[in-house]
């Protein structure tokens, strides 16, 4: 007798037989996402038109690939500068304006700017086969690729530094053949602008424009306020010129020793404030980085600066430290208290307008029902999220009876209510001794 089988949606077969589903145990969607992602557009003499993605170990390892430069190198210091606390740095060439490739008659460099008249192709005869020949590239006399026994640059393989032209012959010795022509490019409004819009398809904590420029610190601020008030997406931008007034814009305040250039501490902070973990804060904070810092303030200049709401740094016996992880809000409303001054309260509710609308979006956009069922069920996600925080004390007194999830006005929408007290680290101790 033939048996019906398979799996089942409804309990209604007519056929005897055995009817089953495997599924995996729930565990919900436990979206927690992790910070330390930082962005900087910076200028370079050598890049790509696109924004690369380096974590810390790939930047040690290939920075020759990526800046034709040594890791160690000086030019690379505020790459290494965000890496101090970021786990991740989407770096960008920002002097895309004008920019040239270097050539010569055997390749043009894959980098824009000057550094690619660095290169150099040089040709050997090969020992074992006198009708062919040698090539390598050298890169301040370093050799960054070699490839044995070729005729032609048809032959040559694929490397990081040149594409090889089609069809050149190679039948003479060559010292040491320059590519020329390779322009850095500047930096003006248009390549800011590309800039951020290539920024809009990552995700990232923290961005900074390291260059001296209100104009664009202007821009930044005013794109990164219609990225998270409009558009959704939360993270905060650290500027050295311009104050913003806003949570999402944290103003740096320092000098550097012997420099006019005080914004290259836009990238240790872009990774400082993108690393700092939600529980965390960055008050009191050592500063670790390669520059030498002038934090020759007075008291009442350091109270200033917290009443201006300046990221700033002070010294503490032989450290120097960050005074107050503040952002750059100082006029408070009813709908933005004097907590949100503090980035540590920031980062809590980014972390869960990120993570919220994530688990919607991947786990019941279009997928559940809006019904009783459907919506409990996306409560209990946010629960679970946020008893997770208050585990990791960045939150504090909460319940469950905190959070409402109920039908909009539509059919399909949703309206959730969440009520928290986000958890901010110890800064004033008021203390009495009484002695008898």
């Amino acid at each position: 007798m033939a048996l019906g089988g398979g799996t089942f949606i409804t309990q209604n077969k007519i056929l005897p037989g055995s009817y089953i589903n495997f599924v995996s145990l729930s565990s919900g969607a436990n979206v927690f996402g992790e910070r330390g992602t930082a962005a900087i557009g910076i200028s370079l003499d050598w890049g790509t038109e696109d924004i690369i993605e380096l974590e810390e170990g790939e930047f040690m390892k290939n920075s020759l690939k990526y800046f034709t430069r040594a890791y160690t190198d000086e030019y690379l210091k505020d790459i290494r500068e965000a890496f101090k606390y970021a786990n991740k740095v989407l770096v960008y060439k920002l002097n895309q304006t004008s920019q040239v490739k270097a050539e010569n008659k055997y390749c043009t460099a894959k980098g824009y700017g000057s550094r690619g008249n660095y290169i150099q192709v040089v040709i050997s005869a090969n020992a074992d086969d006198e009708s062919k020949y040698d090539v390598a590239l050298k890169i301040y006399g370093e050799t960054v690729f070699e490839q044995a026994k070729v005729q032609n640059t048809d032959e040559l393989e694929e490397n990081s530094y040149v594409e090889w032209k089609s069809g050149v012959e190679i039948s003479q010795e060559e010292a040491g053949i320059y590519l020329a022509g390779g322009v850095m490019g500047f930096v003006d409004g248009t390549s800011v602008q590309k800039f951020l819009s290539k920024l809009e398809s990552y995700s990232f904590n923290a961005v900074a424009i390291i260059y001296d420029s209100a104009e664009y610190e202007r821009l930044l601020i005013e794109w990164t306020k219609r990225m998270r008030d409009e558009v959704g997406k939360k993270f905060q931008c650290v500027t050295a010129k311009v104050n913003g007034n806003y949570e999402g814009n944290v103003c740096v305040k320092a000098k550097i020793k012997d420099s006019e250039e005080d914004y290259h501490i836009l990238a240790w902070t872009a990774g400082a404030i993108c690393g700092c973990e939600i529980n965390k804060s960055l008050t009191n904070t050592i500063y670790n980085g390669e520059y030498e810092l002038d934090v020759d303030y007075t008291q009442s200049e350091l109270e200033q600066s917290i009443e201006k709401g300046e990221f700033v740094f002070h010294r503490v016996n032989d450290s120097i430290r960050v005074l107050m992880d503040i952002n750059s809000l100082t006029e408070f409303t009813v709908e933005k208290g004097e907590v949100f001054k503090a980035n540590q309260t920031i980062r809590v509710i980014d972390q869960i307008a990120n993570d919220i609308a994530e688990i919607f979006n991947d786990y019941y956009l279009g997928k559940v029902p809006n019904d009783d069922a459907g919506r409990t069920s996306f409560w209990s996600e946010i629960v679970k999220h946020h008893e997770k925080l208050a585990g990791l004390r960045a939150i504090e007194n909460f319940s469950s009876e905190d959070i409402t999830v109920e039908q909009g006005e539509s059919k399909g929408s949703v309206v959730v209510t969440d009520c928290i007290t986000p958890v901010n680290a110890m800064t004033h101790l008021y203390m009495t001794v009484i002695v008898e």
